[in-house]
């Protein structure tokens, strides 16, 4: 068996209750970070490795995917911050404020619920220089 080793994800489908809302959100938020919609139609949109698509879309199976966390990287603290009003002002519920978190030294994160439920992240690592093995992450 040959195996691709390049990203760890190739894609993720998120399927939403309610399309419209979360299109304002995550335009919002991707906007902060500088990641375009990539292409949508009137069942769904994606931006780089994710689809969101709604509960009627032929993808979607009439089933929703339920509860998810995804993490997306900033390129700084100001970043975080601007990502965390930018979802609260398209519909984002407050799931933990931007700061530190005491995952490694220098993880500076905040936390929204998207109008399903889902836990959105964005995460700046900060400067600090550290080995993959010793990042222990808890849920």
């Amino acid at each position: 068996m040959e195996l691709y080793r390049g990203r760890l994800i190739d894609h993720i489908q998120l399927v939403v209750r309610d399309l419209e809302a979360s299109r304002r959100f995550y335009e919002a938020v991707f906007k902060v970070l500088g990641i375009p919609i990539g292409g949508e139609a009137e069942d769904f949109f994606w931006a780089d490795e994710l689809f969101i698509s709604s509960l009627d879309s032929r993808a979607a199976l009439g089933v929703l995917t339920g509860r998810h966390h995804l993490a997306f990287q900033a390129k700084d603290r100001a970043m975080v911050d601007a990502f965390y009003q930018a979802g609260l002002a398209a519909g984002g519920k407050d799931n933990g404020a931007p700061g530190e978190r005491r995952y490694h030294p220098g993880y500076y994160a905040c936390f929204l619920l998207d109008p399903d439920g889902n836990n959105i992240e964005a995460v700046f690592h900060g400067p600090a220089t550290r080995s993959a093995a010793a990042v222990v992450v808890s849920f």
